[in-house]
């Protein structure tokens, strides 16, 4: 590639349409529909016509193999006319080097799951099923074709574990494979984003990105850097650059990162003293103290809201009236007051935070992971702190801010792949133009799904799970226990500790631990407690003699605001043929039930399942479906209106002249 075309690409991103409305939006909808239907036959198809082309490429010498994956490294190279009929043969080719440089030798359903990535679609693959050499198969193709191309995987761990189990395979082919992690200087981060293919968190790649706009500030059209170049300013401009730009990713857990993280937005942002903002975050905390739920405001667990009525907002306005001038004027002492009752309503301790070494860290909802980078908005992050006893933090200034759906939209050629899509699938077309493609297991699955139990109460769902584990533990068989939270996983553990049953806990408390405890998971008589994570990405493989005992047991203690979460925690189990069982709970005091089930309903069927009455549990069953789908459609809305704020943010700021404001 010249150094015109390198430059050109450093900053090209594609600048996505705007959401459809209306008839258009459902005839969109439509053709998604119709395009994916007959994907997966086809796939498949061509998949064994590959796996029929092994003999021409199994007798020849590393050499002599090197060699012909190298004509094909230029045909796909030079883009000549008809290449994409030689994509086949080059993944023939392609799946020969994997056997002889990492060993495996992959099925025909890694070969569909490759062909599916390399198309630009995101691929359904069930856990276990070898979702890291899928990747590495269709991102040989897309290094060869010299533009920018990156894996985004969850966590650092994965990022250099992948990049490093698949080098030998990328160096056979003639590509260079890199990653970049959290720890990394910008020098070492420049090396790795120089790669053919480059392994990263979408913390990182977005942080990265936003960085390098910073830096070519007014420079960021390539036509206005080309001016520069002939000006002289060109190599103190690159030096300050750590990327080489976007183009290709294929996004591993695709659901988690497109989808669940999808409107988090990611901030630059420097420390900006301000003595007049804590001292009225301070003031606002001790005015919200001395209000009470019921009487003087209301809480909206469904929304997330809280509702002051007029009466109380004119008589907290005239308090902050009296007091000498604060920050922000009445109205945003007022709203100061309402960030200190959600502090106080929506964020708890263990859940949606951890405290650790004197700071507020905060919790990934959906992975349960900690974010110790990131902190909340609006004065949100001090007035929690003050809620823990902690000295307010000083408030930060946003130099860029950009959401991962915003981001994930430029890139030119977009894949994911995932165990757990096809919920999703409507929202990925929607939103980012991707199909999903279901790729069949290589072995079918033995999972056998136990029916459901529910409680009226959390405390009876808590011992009936310690009965189900005890009993599980007795025959030997390992268990994975899954909960929402890290107050949930340690109380679950307390209950453990005191009936003397011997545990792991992984959690965001604990999360350092993640891959070592999760690997261990399915040895004889092992019992795991995890939050939502659940070590997605580490394998849990079976110790010797537990197949024959039954396999790895899961239980969800408790159901979340979408089934997609629920089934990845059962997807832990019964991988690659193996068996296996799990099993869901619930209780009527369940953060899902109080958010989505009307009072009178709620209590009805807890009344129900007090008096054992026929029906109570099927009855809680559906309120769990009708919750899910409810907050399923509840948090679709939220991301549709966040891009379509970042839509209307770019054509207000249109004038700025830049890609990226």
């Amino acid at each position: 590639m010249s150094d015109l075309s390198r430059d050109f690409f450093r900053s090209h991103i594609v600048k996505p349409d705007p959401l459809l409305s209306g008839l258009d939006s459902r005839l969109h909808s439509a053709a998604g529909s119709v395009t994916s239907m007959g994907s997966e036959p086809e796939l498949m198809a061509t998949a064994r016509r590959i796996d029929d082309m092994s003999a021409e490429w199994k007798d020849l010498s590393d050499g002599a193999l090197m060699s012909r994956l190298s004509e094909m490294h230029d045909v796909v190279r030079r883009r000549s006319h008809g290449y994409e009929e030689q994509i086949p043969h080059a993944l023939a080719g392609i799946r020969e080097a994997a056997a002889r440089s990492v060993g495996l030798r992959p099925y025909v359903v890694q070969l569909a799951g490759a062909l599916a990535l390399y198309r630009g679609c995101v691929a359904e693959m069930a856990t276990g099923e070898g979702k890291t050499l899928t990747a590495a198969l269709a991102m040989v193709l897309n290094g060869w074709a010299g533009t920018p191309c990156h894996v985004v995987t969850t966590n650092d761990y994965l990022a250099e574990r992948d990049a490093t189990w698949m080098n030998t395979l990328y160096r056979f082919c003639g590509v260079r494979a890199g990653f970049v992690t959290g720890e990394m200087d910008p020098e070492t981060r420049r090396q790795g984003y120089n790669c053919d293919v480059t392994y990263t968190t979408s913390k990182e790649i977005v942080a990265d990105f936003l960085r390098d706009r910073l830096w070519l500030g007014d420079l960021q059209k390539f036509e206005r850097r080309q001016i520069a170049a002939l000006l002289g300013g060109a190599s103190k401009l690159n030096a300050g650059l750590v990327m080489r730009g976007i183009h290709t990713a294929i996004v591993d857990e695709a659901d988690s990162i497109l989808i669940d993280e999808a409107v988090t937005p990611l901030i630059i942002a420097r420390t900006s003293p301000n003595p007049t903002f804590l001292e009225a975050c301070r003031s606002a905390h001790a005015i919200a103290e001395t209000l009470e739920k019921g009487r003087d405001y209301r809480v909206d667990q469904k929304e997330k809201e809280i509702e002051l009525d007029d009466f109380m907002r004119e008589r907290l306005a005239e308090h902050i009236r009296r007091r000498p001038a604060t920050f922000g004027g009445t109205s945003g002492n007022l709203e100061l007051i309402h960030q200190a009752l959600s502090a106080r309503e929506f964020f708890a301790k263990d859940a949606e935070y951890v405290v650790q070494d004197g700071k507020v860290v905060i919790v990934d909802e959906f992975t349960g992971r900690q974010m110790p980078q990131r902190s909340w908005r609006g004065g949100l992050h001090q007035l929690i702190e003050l809620k823990e006893g902690l000295p307010a933090t000083s408030p930060t200034e946003t130099l860029a801010r950009l959401s991962f759906q915003r981001f994930f939209r430029f890139f030119h050629k977009l894949s994911g792949m995932t165990g757990t899509a096809r919920e999703a699938s409507q929202e990925l077309w929607d939103i980012y133009g991707l199909n999903v493609v279901r790729i069949a297991e290589n072995v079918p699955c033995r999972r056998r799904m136990l029916s459901p139990m529910a409680f009226a109460e959390s405390e009876a769902r808590w011992q009936a799970v310690l009965k189900e584990i005890a009993r599980i533990h007795e025959t030997g068989r390992p268990v994975l226990v899954g909960t929402r939270s890290v107050k949930a996983s340690e109380h679950l553990s307390a209950i453990l500790e005191k009936a003397r049953l011997p545990h792991k806990v992984l959690n965001a408390v604990r999360h350092k631990e993640e891959a070592a405890i999760v690997s261990r998971a399915g040895e004889e008589g092992a019992i795991t407690i995890a939050t939502n994570m659940a070590g997605r990405g580490t394998d849990i493989r079976l110790a010797a003699g537990v197949v024959e005992l039954g396999g790895l047991h899961v239980i969800g203690t408790e159901c979340h605001e979408s089934y997609r979460i629920d089934r990845q925690l059962f997807g832990r189990c019964a991988r690659q043929g193996d068996p296996g069982s799990a099993r869901s709970f619930v209780s009527m005091d369940d953060e899902l039930m109080r958010r989505f089930v009307i009072l009178p309903l709620r209590l009805s069927i807890r009344a129900q399942l007090l008096r054992g009455v026929p029906g109570g549990a099927w009855m809680a069953r559906r309120a769990v479906s009708w919750s899910q789908r409810t907050a399923q459609r509840l948090a679709f809305d939220r991301r549709r209106s966040v891009l379509r704020m970042d839509t209307w943010l770019d054509d207000s700021l249109s004038f700025a002249q830049r890609d990226v404001s």
